[in-house]
């Protein structure tokens, strides 16, 4: 009989799962683990991570005496730039000078200020927006230019404004006083203090998390005029032409927040070329501190690790070289780690776990009491329409035009960054590349793209305690079958129900169906908004920011329950180390989510991140769950009861 793939050894025996399902199969292991000195949080998702980490470093360093002209040559010729400390501290900040003098010599006139900013967002210095290519939502057999907001540093636009990040923005000043005069600029705090004015100026036209959130209102297709004559006195088109943008690629672009553009035609028109020049120099600096001496790399690392997010530690060099050959050649990486970690029946057992996910979800839309026929059609012709791609992408990335050089660390960060501004611009005008991915596999995750209308599971996740070959099915279907069914569900989540299974934002719904759908999406969004994590007491969890990833949670857990029951085609499900099946499936749910975070960290998550807190993830998606009752004799005297008219069942 298959192991259970439950640590029964961590269960806490005094406290009932239901009333905290969480820390019942995770509050001992939450109690004695240290998180690692160099992280923010610790869990199982960084455990695996972490054994992905070393693979892919064992795979590195035997591409070290490769033929440098070949693709793994390159790959360890990337890692030896980034190793290579003594070059690094003898270079000091002298690869960087050149570029803070190309701002500094741009800055007497803003057209050629914004020409500089153009030739310098290719090689990875941002600007005032964020610039990338997708399919286009209204047209999705299309690449398109999207422009996102962008130009601030700090984790979004309150932390500009907010009271309780005051201590944040004094570090912020500090940190940019600190850099300035490393790299020997003088008036070091005027500079400070007028790169934070810029800022918070930009910030106060940013839409928050929520709305950027909405694929409808986020989904705008200007023409090219448009967008320049809404920046007027930017000159839109020179700075394309500067980037390497052929004003052909922009004819039209989507811009996902328009008011975020109509007031930096304030913004420009309202600096001055001075904050302008210092703004921007902090932009380069930011850009490429990590890469240069251990002056800049610490500087850097103490204001965005230790301040924001509570890191004691900053991380072994050799784990921050493998991050940087990840950034620069991943698949390349991914294409020998799959050769030798991912085992041919592990893609086979998942490819019949998600045709049974897809499978419950048919009956389960089938079964919906408050859709119409008519809808549920259209969601059956979506679900149909999935595209499912497991492990490792059928055509690996080419790398052949990437140049390296063994001995120039920025130089290689700058032709990375170009490599990938070019690739992704490539895009335009040509047919749609459906094989392509956006996680490499050796990445611990997995994704939904509205788009493509695809779910994608990386090799790096399918590792226990998400998915074991070898162990009982209900565990398996309480984890990897949960992450399945999530992914799944935002096809079907506040955002992805827009778009339909061409990957087209196209309302498919009656008045009355999207009206019920909303209602129950509203409990949820309460649910979520009352909950308090016990580390931040006096904050709660923003329900609207987090509900596509409730729903996804939601749907998936229920839907992976019912695909482990089609599962068993009438048999009796087996008891294995004395639990029930049922219980298996939650056990092996909630051990997913165990997670050591750092408080500075769950601070900046609660604020920032679509995802809810673990211990909510795990227990307040089961308690909308009539089985999760069953399955621990959960009574009304316990804590996690909630009566059967307030739970929430959408999908």
């Amino acid at each position: 009989m298959a192991k259970s793939g439950i640590e029964l050894e961590e269960r806490d025996p005094e406290l009932h799962p239901g009333d905290d399902l969480y820390l019942h199969m995770n509050g001992r292991w939450i109690e004695r683990s240290d998180i690692p000195a160099d992280k923010a949080r610790y869990g199982a998702f960084t455990v695996l991570a972490e054994e992905a980490e070393k693979a892919v470093l064992d795979i590195i360093e035997r591409s070290g005496d490769v033929d440098a002209s070949t693709e793994a040559g390159k790959v360890g010729d990337l890692y030896a730039s980034f190793m290579d400390e003594k070059h690094i501290e003898d270079l000091g900040h002298a690869p960087l000078l050149p570029l803070l003098e190309e701002v500094s010599l741009a800055s007497s006139d803003k057209d050629a200020f914004a020409a500089m900013m153009g030739r310098l967002e290719r090689q990875g210095v941002s600007g005032l927006w964020q610039l990338f290519v997708d399919n286009d939502p209204g047209d999705p057999q299309r690449y398109v230019v999207f422009l996102e907001q962008g130009g601030i540093s700090l984790p979004d636009e309150s932390y500009y404004r907010e009271e309780q990040f005051h201590e944040i923005r004094d570090a912020f000043l500090a940190h940019l006083e600190r850099v300035f005069a490393l790299v020997g600029l003088d008036q070091p705090h005027e500079r400070a203090l007028r790169v934070l004015n810029v800022e918070s100026t930009v910030a106060k036209h940013h839409w928050d998390s929520v709305r950027s959130r909405d694929a409808e209102d986020t989904y705008n297709l200007w023409s090219l005029e448009e967008v320049s004559s809404t920046l007027e006195g930017f000159p839109f088109e020179q700075w394309c032409v500067a980037t390497g943008i052929p004003l052909t690629a922009v004819a039209e672009v989507v811009v996902r927040q328009p008011s975020f553009v109509q007031g930096l035609k304030d913004v420009w028109a309202g600096v001055s070329l001075e904050e302008l020049r210092d703004w921007f120099q902090w932009q380069v600096i930011k850009a490429f501190s990590a890469y240069l001496s251990s002056d800049l790399v610490d500087a850097h690392f103490d204001f965005f690790g230790k301040t924001l997010s509570g890191i004691p530690e900053i991380r072994p060099r050799w784990k921050r070289g493998v991050s940087f050959v990840e950034g620069v050649m991943g698949e390349a990486v991914g294409k020998l780690y799959v050769a030798q970690h991912f085992p041919p029946q592990s893609k086979s057992q998942m490819d019949e776990l998600v045709s049974r996910l897809l499978d419950a979800y048919r009956d389960s839309i089938e079964q919906l009491e408050w859709m119409s026929a008519e809808t549920k059609m259209k969601a059956q012709e979506k679900l149909a329409s999935f595209t499912p791609k497991i492990g490792y992408p059928d055509t690996w990335r080419d790398y052949s035009a990437l140049s390296v050089d063994a001995s120039d660390l920025l130089g290689n960060v700058r032709a990375g960054n170009e490599f990938e501004f070019q690739r992704e611009l490539a895009k335009i005008g040509a047919p749609l590349d459906r094989d392509e991915w956006f996680m490499t596999p050796q990445t611990v995750n997995a994704y939904y793209n509205p788009g493509f209308n695809e779910i994608v599971f990386p090799a790096a996740i399918l590792q226990y305690p998400f998915f074991d070959p070898e162990r009982d099915a209900a565990s398996n279907y309480g984890a990897i079958g949960a992450v399945i069914g999530h992914e799944i569900g935002h096809g079907f989540d506040d955002q992805g129900s827009r778009f339909d299974g061409q990957g087209r934002l196209h309302n498919w719904w009656s008045d009355s169906d999207r009206a019920a759908f909303e209602q129950r999406t509203k409990s949820l969004i309460s649910q979520f908004n009352a909950l308090e994590p016990k580390d931040l007491p006096g904050q709660s969890v923003n329900g609207e920011l987090t509900i596509g990833e409730n729903i996804g949670d939601l749907g998936g857990l229920a839907i992976a329950w019912k695909a482990y029951q089609l599962s068993l085609e009438g048999a009796q499900a087996p008891e294995v180390d004395g639990l029930s099946a049922a219980e298996r499936f939650f056990l092996s749910w909630a051990q997913s989510w165990k997670l050591a975070v750092r408080q500075e960290e769950a601070k900046r998550l609660l604020q920032i991140d679509p995802h809810s807190p673990p211990e909510f993830r795990c227990n307040q998606i089961a308690r909308n769950l009539d089985v999760f009752y069953e399955a621990f004799s959960v009574t009304p005297d316990h804590a996690l009861w909630m009566d059967p008219e307030d739970r929430v069942s959408i999908w």
